[in-house]
């Protein structure tokens, strides 16, 4: 708590539709973030129940310097994944942090299942719980409609809501974030559905207690000005994350086609250029950021006859254009838009729906299923039967579509065709088919994600392949990495918050901390995970990966299936004997 030497945790219990509220000096060393919701899974979770039963619990969490310093935007959630069985964990930036901030909580824990469908109304004087039976089967775009006009409270609010795919369980169905933002990946909207919650709406009014505001005004300016006026950032307000397309086509990089091929012959049409020269429409911030790095873009649909069209907004980046662009062979960036859309209302992970996708036209090509099976003629390029899947996927309309909706672990028992299922870890691949240092790194980050580790960074910069080099930089980064998602710092400012400014910047509202405090808590979060996983029976041991990805070339040529083997055992061992070190020690 801002001021404070503790945690304020709200707990709510939806079954009992009883809440409380305790404050938490204990969890007070791991600051917030991921490292206050780690723990809080690990004391809450019930190892013996599968990921969606209703004890389960759901946290949300932020930090000490969540939204009163620039770029410090995201909540963090922590899960059991009913997409991998194991830790699951996402970020959501737009108002969210904001919000619980205003209304007085660091941590959030939800445990139970309504007895119908239900909403939350969190604020700083009350917590509500709200009938939405009339919102079950809305999309997302109507149920922040019908939220807004139901609860029109103040501003300084935000809204959290499922779409279709997570009340029927998808294991890779998200929580959408004030419209543009989203709790992505590993199955967080499937988890709102099992515990009957639609939506949550956080709002609150409280003072922020700053003791020493000269200290802390002249850090947030020095802060500020590093992060809009160097080139620290630049880059993800010009054109934002999309330019990765052509860097990455470039160097043979770019997942396309199933990962058929590793360049596309239409990149320079779904480009960040070509996306600012054509789609662009605005750049939208996260509240407490100053760089605008949401970008937006729009395109016409046909309505009716007689040349009647409607503009879409809709947000993108990256790896939306990777995964519903270049990896489905999807040649314009309107088509990509028009995917996304679709995607957006059903409330479905933009990454894993076009990897899943992108499997299964492979798989109806090889004859492995059916027509029958996926009620829609699935082929790269195919905007509109890709969008009719999309709505497959989210109702589970047949057999088949029920067992994709559990993602391709899933599929690949039931269907085959294992050797080109794009997965590393048991989630499915991101958008950079860099080499080894990428491979390892989303198989072994903690939640299976590029972002933990950023492993494709390590190949990007690399002047030659050193495999102790390799799973140095992976553990590294992964600490380093607690240490800003604990703070809840964007990922994306990283080269402003390096550890002299994070300190200075703790100081200046009371938190005096050392940098060897913050190497203690990336470890503690680094071996807290791990034991989470352990506890849920995550192993590596014996793991295989696709054959895809060793017979499409990389940055560096093909990778070799045994190096990357080997990679993988010299990751283990040493993680091994550190967290054996590390557990002697608690």
């Amino acid at each position: 708590m801002l001021g404070e030497d503790f945690v304020r945790v709200l707990y709510i219990d939806l079954e009992n539709r009883k809440a409380d509220i305790r404050e938490r000096k204990d969890l007070y060393k791991y600051l917030g973030g991921t490292g206050v919701a780690a723990k809080l899974l690990e004391e809450n979770m019930k190892k013996g129940l599968p990921p969606l039963h209703e004890e389960q619990p759901l946290i949300i969490s932020i930090g000490p310097l969540s939204t009163i310093f620039p770029v410090v935007t995201k909540a963090v959630a922590t899960f059991i994944s009913p997409h991998t069985g194991e830790y699951g964990e996402s970020h959501a930036g737009g108002r969210l942090a904001m919000a619980m901030r205003n209304a007085g909580y660091d941590a959030i824990v939800i445990t139970g299942r309504a007895h119908k469908p239900t909403y939350l109304l969190i604020t700083d004087r009350n917590i509500e719980f709200k009938d939405a039976r009339a919102m079950w089967g809305l999309d997302i775009e109507e149920v922040g409609r019908v939220v807004r006009e139901r609860e029109p409270g103040p501003g300084k609010r935000s809204i959290i809501r499922i779409g279709r795919a997570g009340e029927n369980l998808v294991t890779y169905s998200c929580v959408n974030v004030d419209t543009y933002r989203h709790f992505g990946r590993l199955g967080m909207g499937a988890v709102f559905g099992s515990k009957n919650l639609k939506a949550m709406i956080i709002m609150g009014e409280r003072d922020l207690p700053i003791s020493n505001l000269k200290e802390y005004f002249k850090t947030y300016q020095e802060i500020y000005k590093k992060a809009t006026q160097t080139d620290a950032m630049a880059k993800y307000h010009e054109l934002g994350t999309p330019l990765n397309i052509k860097v990455l086509n470039a160097i043979n990089s770019l997942p396309t086609k199933n990962l058929l091929q590793s360049t596309f012959e239409h990149a320079d049409d779904i480009s960040g250029e070509r996306f600012a020269e054509k789609n662009l429409i605005r750049k939208v911030s996260c509240t407490g950021c100053p760089i605008g790095c949401i970008h937006i873009g729009q395109f016409r649909r046909e309505f009716d006859k007689g040349y009647e069209y409607e503009s879409i907004a809709v947000s993108y980046d990256h790896e939306l254009v990777y995964a519903l662009g270049s990896l489905l062979g999807i040649r314009t960036s309107d088509e990509v838009l028009e995917i996304i859309e679709e995607v957006e209302l059903a409330g479905l992970d933009a990454m894993t729906t076009g990897v899943v996708l992108a499997w299964a036209t492979e798989a109806l090509q090889k004859g492995l299923i059916t027509k029958e099976d996926t009620l829609a003629d699935l082929e790269f390029g195919n905007t509109k039967e890709y969008i009719k899947a999309i709505d497959y996927i989210a109702d589970r309309a047949n057999e088949f579509y029920y067992t994709i909706g559990n993602g391709l672990n899933e599929a690949v028992k039931k269907y085959g065709g294992q050797e080109f299922a794009l997965l590393y870890g048991g989630n499915e691949m991101a958008g950079y088919h860099t080499g080894y240092g990428f491979a390892l790194g989303q198989t072994v980050g903690a939640r299976h994600s590029h972002l933990d580790n950023a492993g494709y960074s390590y190949d990007q910069s690399a002047k030659e392949l050193k495999d102790e080099e390799i799973v140095d930089y992976v553990i590294k980064e992964e600490k380093e990495r607690n240490v800003l998602t604990s703070l809840c710092i964007c990922l994306f400012a990283r080269k402003v918050y390096d550890r002299p400014t994070i300190l200075k910047a703790l100081h200046s509202i009371g938190i005096d901390w050392t940098d060897d405090d913050l190497t203690r808590l990336g470890n503690d979060i680094f071996f807290t995970k791990l034991r989470i996983k352990k506890e849920l029976g995550y192993s590596l041991e014996n793991y295989r990966f696709p054959k895809r990805v060793f017979e499409t070339p990389t940055l560096w040529g093909r990778m070799d299936e045994e190096r990357l083997n080997r990679l993988l055992r010299m990751y283990i061992d040493r993680v091994e004997k550190e967290y054996e070190d590390w557990s002697r020690g608690q």
